[in-house]
């Protein structure tokens, strides 16, 4: 069974390569390395964990040079693990590294360091379009009990109202007089099951449609 101890020779030897001096159980500190512009702190352990990460940002009051080491995971979940503790020590400017058991094989995964994210155009769009087609604030309460309102669910809804008022109708005349210009690709779609096809072109509300109406009463602005 793998000791935290034994993430120190590994750890000691990648940062000796780096031509620095290093020594353990320096104060409070795992291991301490000197020699470059700034202490390196490295805390081990055998898992990560809130504490873990605690513990080493209370180590950037002393340096900005500071690395969390922990066992290289293994199992289905390790990749999944990696990627999301190497984000947050980015954010956190803290490095990361891994130390595999088998070799004693030490891998950066992150360097220590101010966080710069790459804004995302596409994600970026998406919030924007999203926040310009929703009416209103609906999910503030009432009709989240059922999930979030989007704006697709209340182009949908609106949709669903016009059938319940007027009956069947062709997505066309449901587009100009909602003002949803995607009416006739959301009741084909008919990703809720409230709407069901007359005909080429004419749709009609399901009773599912009619429940769908009560349900989520109060997710259009009035």
């Amino acid at each position: 069974m793998q000791r935290e101890a034994d993430l120190y020779p590994p750890l000691k030897a990648h940062f000796e390569s780096r031509g620095l001096i290093v020594k353990g159980e320096i104060g409070a500190a795992d291991l301490v390395a000197m020699g470059g512009p700034d202490p390196v702190i490295v805390e081990m352990k055998l898992k990560f964990s809130l504490a873990l990460y605690h513990q080493a940002i209370a180590r950037l009051s002393v340096t900005p040079q500071v690395y969390l080491a922990v066992p290289h995971p293994e199992g289905p979940a390790a990749r999944r693990m990696i990627r999301e503790n190497t984000a947050l020590s980015r954010r956190l400017g803290l490095g990361l590294l891994t130390v595999r058991a088998r070799d004693g094989f030490v891998a950066v995964l992150a360097e220590p360091g101010p966080y710069a994210p790459r804004v995302s155009k596409v994600r970026r769009a998406r919030i924007e379009a999203e926040f310009a087609r929703r009416q209103g604030d609906p999910n503030a309460g009432g009709a989240t009990r059922h999930g979030l309102v989007t704006g697709y669910r209340q182009d949908a809804l609106r949709c669903a109202a016009y059938l319940a008022e007027y009956g069947a109708a062709r997505g066309a005349a449901v587009a100009r007089d909602t003002g949803v210009p995607g009416a006739t690709r959301i009741m084909a779609d008919n990703h809720y099951g409230w709407f069901r096809r007359r005909e080429k072109g004419v749709y009609d509300l399901t009773p599912e449609g009619q429940r769908g109406l009560a349900d989520w009463d109060g997710a259009l602005p009035g």
